[in-house]
């Protein structure tokens, strides 16, 4: 005889009622966090901007329907477009992720957390135009850096002892689950549909990580944050409806996420929400590069001179060791082909090898152009990756946070150059006096690709500027954008 099933329905899943009570709730009072908020929005806008230089990005922008201007819709920085609150999101969010360019967060799962900022800009922007029309006050910008530490922290925190990746799940779970609940509070949702929209993002089918991996690896890692961040927007606004949620989403037996997608394992907590993600993240100034790689492509620029110094060529080279972390071993440790950016800057082979023969590492190196230099694979091939234990144990270590790497280079004669070890990359917390004038100079940059000098000058004032910011109508901040 069958077990009864339970038909009356249950409270809330305490991982819903956390995320959202935190979400409703939080007082962000850290300066530290808004202040790291305002360097985090300017640098992944910038990001977005350079993205725009490249057609495989470009090809995907833009409304669902050709032509389609939504009045009071989400303007799309850097471009014509205005659209509804969902697309919005998806173009922001591509744009944002194209060039795996912006900030990082890693832990048992690794992701993206300024990934939310498409999901957030294009509801604080639509909601912002909606109210103007309608004789009410705009959203602030200071809103808008609130709802990223928050984003920020619910991705963050649930990744720190939760690893999707291991069942085969992408990170841009975290994305929608977090987008959803900050968007959600802008559009003013209340903590009961809150609770629906979140279980709602945790009801969908979750994406696989094939696309992040040989022989799949491709471009829609490039934009499935934003397919990500965009699904967000459109439960929340389901949500706000009134639509029905599914408070036992996780814990359900047989039905439930944690059953059918996590092994039948609960989740696991390391800390409260607050605002620690966000004070701790970590910023990609100097390359476009998989973070579990910047170390190591800051000590092959070191390498790439001591070379030069030591009269010596990459064709001198035997052997090259890099001694690094689990996490890197076992995501961008790769042998073999690889077929396209994609691929190329997933490989810390390839994130080496450029810098060591150039002395640079762009997104242009990940393009098919320079990947022809027989050069790059020759290097690979010469390549070890050995785990060091102390360097695993760092990573993980919340205190420290290390992304460490070591590199040595052998030569055919026998003589070897001096191992060059890098355990902070200059994105790190640890590193932040001396990362933002880069990070801002990045953004400079990124600037001048896509506008006029006066125009980047009336961004750079106000962006700079973190009084000014925070004060400026969110309507008003995405027009400075527009081209």
């Amino acid at each position: 005889m069958g077990a009864h099933i339970p038909t009356s329905r249950p409270k809330p899943d305490k991982v819903l009622v956390d995320i959202v009570d935190y979400t409703l709730k939080y007082k962000v009072r850290s300066k530290e966090a808004i202040e790291t908020a305002r360097a985090c929005l300017i640098d992944t806008l910038g990001c977005g901007l350079e993205a725009l230089s490249y057609p495989a990005c470009t090809k995907l922008l833009g409304p669902v329907v050709p032509g389609t201007v939504v009045p009071n819709g989400a303007k799309v920085p850097g471009t014509q477009f205005q659209l509804d609150p969902v697309q919005a999101a998806f173009n922001i969010g591509a744009m944002i992720r194209w060039l795996d360019f912006n900030d990082t967060w890693l832990a048992a799962e690794w992701g993206h957390p300024s990934d939310n900022l498409g999901g957030i800009l294009a509801t604080a922007d639509w909601l912002s135009r909606t109210a103007i029309a309608q004789g009410k006050a705009p959203l602030t910008m200071r809103q808008v850096l609130e709802a990223m530490v928050k984003a920020h922290e619910i991705q963050g925190v649930i990744a720190l002892e939760n690893s999707f990746n291991r069942v085969g799940l992408d990170h841009v779970v975290l994305v929608k689950v977090a987008s959803t609940a900050v968007c959600g509070m802008l559009m003013g949702l209340t903590r009961d549909e809150l609770i629906n929209a979140v279980s709602l993002a945790w009801v969908d089918g979750q994406s696989l990580r094939t696309y992040r991996h040989a022989p799949n690896t491709g471009s829609r890692k490039s934009w499935a944050a934003g397919d990500a961040t965009s699904r967000a927007v459109r439960l929340a606004l389901v949500a706000r409806t009134g639509e029905m949620g599914y408070p036992s989403v996780l814990t359900a037996k047989t039905w439930g996420f944690y059953d059918v997608l996590f092994k039948g394992k609960e989740f696991t907590f390391q800390r409260p929400y607050g605002s620690y993600v966000m004070e701790n993240v970590l910023f990609k100034i100097s390359f476009p590069a998989e973070f579990h790689a910047q170390t190591a492509a800051e000590c092959a620029m070191t390498l790439h001179g001591e070379l030069k110094k030591a009269g010596r060529s990459v064709e001198d080279i035997r052997k090259i060791t890099i001694r690094t972390h689990e996490s890197a071993i076992r995501i961008i440790d790769k042998k073999g082909p690889l077929d396209n950016p994609a691929d190329r800057d997933h490989c810390i082979q390839y994130m080496v090898a450029v810098p060591l023969i150039f002395g640079r590492l762009t997104a242009e190196d990940y393009e098919d152009k320079v990947a022809a230099d027989p050069r790059i694979d020759a290097l690979r091939d010469k390549m070890v990756c050995v785990e060091d234990k102390q360097f695993s144990k760092d990573y993980l270590d919340p205190d420290k946070r290390s992304i460490a790497n070591g590199i040595t280079i052998e030569f055919s004669d026998g003589k070897r150059l001096k191992e060059v070890v890098v355990e902070y990359p200059i994105g790190h917390r640890r590193r932040r006096k001396e990362g933002i004038p880069v990070l801002v100079e990045k953004f400079r940059t990124n600037l001048a690709r896509r506008f006029p000098a006066k125009q980047q000058q009336r961004i750079l004032d106000v962006s700079l500027d973190q009084k000014a910011l925070e004060a400026m109508a969110v309507n008003e901040y995405v027009d400075l954008y527009v081209i």
